[in-house]
């Protein structure tokens, strides 16, 4: 199910976390807050949620927003997260979205496969929470 927190403003740019793990999204929401990095965040569970949600913030940005960034998890359940990125980067509007992957794979060809496509940064799971705040703190700044 989505799921959105906002801090106030209508045409905030976000970022957009598609996770199926309740426990990991809590880790990066948790890594956000340390290094006191509150951006909208806008979670999809899954890569058909997140196709239909980026579409859809897309054709209404003037009203929305779009991604700031978009934090991918690889192994979703229906469309996963290699289509999504695909999807994506072939996509004109989209494709300018940084796309960070977070994945359990350590597989050499999904890391090239992510790099070939487009994808911004490839991150393995399970990453310590120092490691996630280091990372968060890197988004942060983006």
């Amino acid at each position: 199910m989505a799921q959105s927190q906002n801090n106030g403003n209508k045409k905030e740019h976000f970022v957009l976390i598609v996770e199926d793990s309740p426990v990991d999204f809590e880790i990066i929401s948790r890594a956000f807050k340390r290094v006191e990095f509150s951006p909208k965040i806008h979670r999809c569970e899954d890569g058909d949620q997140a196709l239909n949600f980026l579409v859809s913030s897309i054709s209404r940005e003037s009203m929305t927003g779009k991604p700031l960034l978009v934090l991918l998890d690889l192994n979703l359940p229906g469309t996963d997260g290699r289509e999504v990125l695909s999807t994506m980067k072939s996509d004109k509007v989209m494709n300018q979205i940084p796309v960070i992957v977070l994945s359990t794979s350590n597989n050499e060809n999904d890391i090239e496969f992510c790099f070939s496509v487009g994808a911004d940064k490839y991150l393995k799971k399970p990453i310590s929470a120092d490691e996630f705040a280091e990372t968060a703190l890197t988004i942060k700044k983006f």
